[in-house]
């Protein structure tokens, strides 16, 4: 009797675990369904946009709204079909995409889009401190605008998403150029980037061992080229050399071996970054004059200057000019000649974040949360949050932790 009774008490402890439990879970604020705007950019030959199609689907499947203006994606080929078919809807009146809650552009608005922006609306766009005025920081503040410059987006390596995927995509873009432009068919030499057997390399120099030098050396050595790398740290070339995972000609910006590599190469891509101001001037104006004739200059650095004592900028609609019979590519926008390729660079960055917003309930929820989007932000409800904005621009300074302590 004593075993039965054991028996049955097992038994009876088996069909507790079976039943359901109760169990404490971390919960988060109740999602919200986010209102998002995507006006059409008006800023000079800005051809990308910051969601694709396939990203609004992906916002409006998690029940959130996207209003886009008429023609907002043709610059990067994609067309108000294409986003209407996954849930957006079309607007023909620019007002109406500037009364959505969070507005995605690329360039910073203008004064007069400024304007139509509403109190409390939270902007993602890029900053631009090379061109950016008071005004435009006071407009905004007046307004009471959350504004995030994606220039500071840092995700969970500590890295700066948005500005390694756009140099990754320019260092690429500009070997590509640089073929284009030795064919004859440009008025370049006739050479074909890179080599074959029994047919030496074109040599290719790049200034700057930073992300842009990097993927430019990459797709230049996958194309066959010779390519010599200088830069003033040995850690980026060191750093560089690993992330090849092969030996390139590396070396310190010394004058006289520098000058003698520019002078026989075919392609020179100018790659040297500023932490502030303008970028340094590493090639006079007498070594562009010794090159060989109908040679390549890209002047990826151009601004921030250039490094070229010779670069002046262009566009993309008349990129090159000659001097000293060397061709000097120095288009500021890169990434904007292939603009497909870096609205869905950008798309996978943004896509992720507006989710988030929507999952912690708002933006500062989302934002308190994650200390790579707190750095981005630089003015919360029309206060300058920034400490380099405020001491550039003598702007009062707030601190973030405490407006959000204070308003709680």
């Amino acid at each position: 009797m004593a075993t039965g009774l054991r028996e049955g008490m097992a038994d009876i402890a088996r069909q507790g675990l079976l039943q359901t439990q109760e169990a404490k879970l971390e919960t988060r604020n109740k999602k919200n369904s986010l209102y998002i705007g995507i006006p059409k950019e008006i800023s000079f030959q800005e051809n990308r946009i910051a969601l694709t199609p396939l990203s609004v689907a992906l916002l409006v499947n998690n029940g959130h709204r996207v209003v886009l203006e008429t023609g907002a994606g043709i610059a990067a080929n994609f067309s108000d079909t294409e986003y209407a078919e996954q849930g957006a809807k079309i607007a023909y009146d620019k007002k109406e995409v500037f009364a959505a809650d969070i507005l995605m552009k690329i360039a910073p608005p203008t004064l007069e889009e400024i304007e139509l922006m509403h109190k409390g609306q939270t902007l993602i766009s890029s900053l631009q401190t090379g061109t950016l005025k008071q005004d435009y920081l006071k407009a905004l503040m007046h307004k009471k605008i959350n504004a995030l410059c994606f220039e500071n987006l840092r995700d969970e390596g500590n890295i700066l998403s948005v500005v390694r995927a756009m140099s990754e995509i320019v260092g690429s873009t500009s070997i590509l150029i640089a073929a284009e432009y030795l064919s004859n068919v440009t008025g370049g030499k006739g050479l074909m980037l890179g080599g074959f057997t029994g047919v030496p390399p074109t040599e290719i120099v790049i200034l700057g061992a930073g992300t842009v030098g990097e993927y430019a050396a990459r797709t230049a050595l996958a194309l066959g080229a010779e390519v010599k790398v200088f830069d003033s740290s040995i850690y980026r070339l060191r750093r560089l050399q690993n992330n090849l995972g092969s030996r390139v000609f590396t070396s310190v910006m010394q004058p006289i071996v520098l000058n003698k590599a520019i002078i026989t190469c075919d392609v020179v891509i100018g790659a040297i970054r500023a932490s502030h101001g303008r970028s340094p001037c590493v090639v006079m104006e007498e070594t562009v004059a010794r090159m060989k004739p109908h040679s390549v200059v890209i002047d990826v650095s151009i601004d921030q200057g250039g490094c070229f004592e010779t670069s002046e900028v262009t566009n993309h609609a008349n990129p090159v000019f000659r001097k000293y019979d060397v061709i000097h590519y120095c288009v500021p926008n890169i990434a904007s000649r292939v603009p497909r390729t870096a609205s869905y660079a950008l798309t996978n960055i943004f896509a992720p974040i507006l989710l988030d917003i929507g999952e912690y309930g708002g933006l500062m929820n989302m934002v308190w949360n994650n200390p790579g989007i707190r750095e981005a932000l630089y003015i919360y409800q029309g206060n300058c949050t920034n400490k380099d904005l405020a001491d550039m621009f003598n702007l009062p300074f707030k601190d973030l932790e405490l407006l959000v302590v204070s308003n709680q």
